[in-house]
Parts: C-alpha cells; sequence; structure tokens
C-alpha cells in the first residue's frame, strides 16, 4: 500500500514581477485505492498542486512537506518522482517533433521498470493497452503529440497511465476539451488502471460532467490555494447546482 502524504504545503510561482504566493498551506493525504478529486474555479491553483508534486522547475515550495511511502519527494527531482510512481497527466502536454509515440512509451517504460521489456512483448502490450482506448495501431508511429486533437492527446495521457502503472496518478484536468464519446474512453482506462492496480488517484477538475464516469471516494473544494472544504461524491452534486460563490465570496466585516 502507497501514501502520498502533502502537509501544509505553501507554494510560490515565478512571475516577471517577483514570486507570487499560488498554495498557502495544503494537507492532503491519497491512499492506495482511493480517488480524491479536487474541484474549484479558476485560478485557485489546483494545477499549480499538481505541478508541485510533480516539480515542475517555475514553482518554489517555501514549507511544508510532500512524502511518497515516508519518502521526501521534494528532495528527488523529476525523473526520481516519476521512477519512484508519481505520474502527472497534464492539462496541456506538450509536442515533441522527432519522437514517435512508440519509441516515446518504451524509453518511459524501461525507465519506470528498470529494464527494457522485450520487443515482441512489449509490442503486443502496447497494441493491447491502445486497443482498450479505441487507438488505431498507425497512431504509435505519430511525432508525439505534434498534431494531436485534444481528445487524442488525452488518449495518449492514459495510455501512458495503463503502461507505466503508477502508485500515484495525479490528473490534470482530464476531461478538458473532450467530446462524450472521448471522455467515455478515457474515464474508462482510468478505471481499467484503478482496477488493475489500486493505485490512488488525484483527479484535478472543474466540472462533474467526469466525475459521472469516475467515482471519487472523497471530493475536496480548492479555493484561493488551500482546501476549503471536504465531503463524498454528493459533494460534487452540490457544486453543479450551486457553483463556487459561496468559496470564493470574501464575507463583509
Amino acid at each position: 500500500m502507497s501514501s502520498l502524504v502533502i502537509t501544509d504545503l505553501h507554494a510560490q510561482v515565478h512571475t516577471d514581477t517577483g514570486p507570487k504566493d499560488i498554495l498557502r498551506g495544503v494537507t492532503l493525504t491519497i491512499d492506495s485505492g482511493r480517488t480524491h478529486a479536487i474541484m474549484g474555479p479558476n485560478g485557485s491553483g489546483k494545477s499549480t498542486l499538481a505541478y508541485v508534486i510533480a516539480g515542475h522547475p517555475r514553482y518554489t515550495v517555501t514549507s511544508g512537506t510532500i512524502t511518497l511511502d515516508g519518502v521526501d519527494v521534494l528532495a528527488m527531482s523529476v525523473d526520481e518522482r516519476a521512477r519512484a510512481g508519481l505520474f502527472l497527466a497534464m492539462q496541456y502536454p506538450v509536442e515533441v517533433p522527432g519522437v514517435s509515440v512508440a519509441n516515446f512509451l518504451r524509453t518511459a517504460v524501461t525507465a519506470a521498470r528498470g529494464e527494457a521489456p522485450k520487443l515482441r512483448l512489449w509490442i503486443k502490450e502496447m497494441k493491447e493497452a491502445m486497443a482498450d482506448l479505441q487507438m488505431d495501431p498507425s497512431f504509435a508511429e505519430r511525432n508525439l503529440n505534434e498534431g494531436f486533437s485534444g481528445g487524442e492527446k488525452k488518449r495518449l495521457e492514459i495510455l501512458q497511465l495503463s503502461l507505466l502503472r503508477p502508485k500515484i496518478a495525479i490528473l490534470d484536468e482530464t476531461d478538458s476539451g473532450l467530446d462524450v464519446d472521448a471522455l467515455r474512453v478515457v474515464s474508462e482506462g482510468v478505471n481499467r488502471y484503478r482496477e488493475a492496480t489500486g493505485a490512488g488517484t488525484l483527479l484535478i477538475t472543474h466540472y462533474t460532467r467526469i466525475l459521472r464516469y469516475i467515482t471519487p471516494d472523497v471530493v475536496h473544494v480548492f479555493s484561493d490555494g488551500r482546501i476549503v472544504e471536504t465531503g463524498g461524491p454528493e459533494l460534487a452534486d452540490v457544486l453543479e447546482a450551486d457553483g463556487y460563490e459561496r468559496f470564493t465570496t470574501v464575507p463583509s466585516a
């Protein structure tokens, strides 16, 4: 069993005008087999939390801790975090011209597993994972994310998830830009990963539509860089009906 433990985390982003506080005391524990959904308005710091966990250099942790199975995540490099079992599906995956999907995936899997998979077995494994996501086999020969639609980029992220099998998956607005059919396919891929590995999942989203396919155990409301309310799946329905206004409105004196 694995645990990602975040304790009183504060972080800044570097801007042209100087550092700006974004995270203001986040405390959260994600255990194996549990799915946490973080919901909140634009600019509340949800994606920053994901990037800080993954080690994005633009952000600086000013206080607090992050540990994975008791080991200090903040002391790890980005690639060490990935090898330790952390995975981030980014909202806006980058294009890498000249690198095929197949080569990228095999390199990533080799790094995660500590040895290169045998080619014949690897091709079979990759094709089966692609078929589960309704991806044409020719997709493997395309340059990484180059010219991909939003739905293709998100399917590729979930393909990585299924092949890398991390301990903890952080999914940053995986539903962004997906039509109904693509949302269903991507969500089914996440559910297969959860069932096959028993891993923990942190799902960051604005909307409840993905939660109709991926049922969270816990829902957190994020506002002004911190978690301001926590509840069960029913909390998402409240947010869908009432919005975030009561969490973002400053009380009058």
